[in-house]
């Protein structure tokens, strides 16, 4: 096949096309526009660059369509090939779960995006998405807002911004009811809450997440909740060797309770033993730990509501 060819193909067929037609399915929950998640099974890869691109975020595997065919079935670049080149007709349906359209964007400096964002305020959008869709407690949001890591984002969305050593903003997960992602043009670091001088470390995989361990805990003294933003680039592993050089640190992963939570937990081991610093694996008893924190609420409303029901005070005066 002549080299035009190939190149026609790799226009042609995405990677949504050969994962879909290979038993994957699209994890709505944890895709955005810019980086579409397909599982299958424990296995996850997530496509990037319009469905030009791939990467698997449990090793180092990457590529284009034609190294995708490969690590997926293990076979030459000619078998490869024809087997793209059968899909040529097949439409993914990737774009049906995206609700927002497509826009051009001018990109600034993510601190320049950042300053001029408001922080939350007590019946803003974002208060109320985090206080009873998430069930944060307002302590917990009004710590998160004292460090300055919490802005109002467009529609209602929050901005938890993940910062570097020097403490400047580098971009920021994006949540709200309907909309997931990251800042634009913005570098995955950490999302830090409580004191940049704690010697326990608990790395989350969501800003979210880690706020909510922080409320689960009463914000513990002495301890930092980090997030990686589901993300494990070099800035991210270097911010956390940077972290563990002080004397008896602690590495605590409180990855998500699956596979993918697992493999980010053995990678902090791996850097807590090239580290020298002690390691745990804290594993919430549901998928995440904003699920354990909602499903803590929803006992307290429930044990609550069941002593202020009429017959319940019956039997307690009787």
């Amino acid at each position: 096949m002549k080299r035009e060819d190939i190149e026609q193909l790799r226009e042609r067929v995405t990677c949504s096309a050969v994962l879909e037609t290979s038993g994957f399915a699209i994890d709505v929950r944890e895709s955005t526009r810019r980086a579409v998640k397909f599982r299958r099974g424990s296995q996850i890869v997530i496509v990037t660059h319009e469905g030009r691109g791939w990467f698997d975020p449990l090793s180092d595997s990457k590529g284009d369509i034609f190294s995708l065919v490969a690590h997926l079935d293990g076979v030459g670049f000619v078998e490869g090939v024809e087997r793209i080149a059968a899909l040529v007709s097949f439409q993914p349906s990737e774009s049906a779960w995206r609700k927002l359209p497509p826009h051009r964007t001018i990109v600034t400096s993510s601190a320049d995006r950042w300053a001029p964002r408001k922080s939350p305020v007590p019946g803003s959008g974002v208060w109320r998405y985090l206080r009873w869709e998430r069930s944060l407690p307002a302590a917990t949001i009004r710590r998160a807002i004292s460090q300055g890591v919490l802005r109002e984002g467009p529609y209602g969305s929050m901005w938890a911004a993940h910062t570097d050593e020097t403490g400047n903003v580098t971009g920021w997960e994006e949540r709200g009811p309907d909309w997931r992602g990251f800042a634009t043009g913005g570098a995955k670091v950490l999302f830090r809450l409580g004191s940049s001088q704690a010697s326990r470390l608990c790395v989350t995989e969501a800003a979210i997440d880690a706020m909510s361990l922080a409320a689960i805990e009463g914000m513990r003294e002495g301890t930092l909740y980090l997030s990686t933003g589901g993300g494990w680039s070099p800035m991210t592993e270097a911010a956390l060797r940077m972290l563990t050089v002080r004397p008896a640190v602690q590495l605590v992963a409180a990855t998500d309770a699956n596979s993918q939570g697992d493999a980010y937990a053995q990678r902090l081991r791996v850097v807590a033993e090239e580290m020298g610093c002690d390691w745990l694996r804290l594993r919430p008893p549901v998928d995440d730990w904003n699920d354990v924190l909602k499903q803590r609420e929803n006992e307290k409303r429930k044990r609550k509501e069941g002593r202020d029901v009429p017959h319940a005070r019956s039997a307690r005066q009787g």
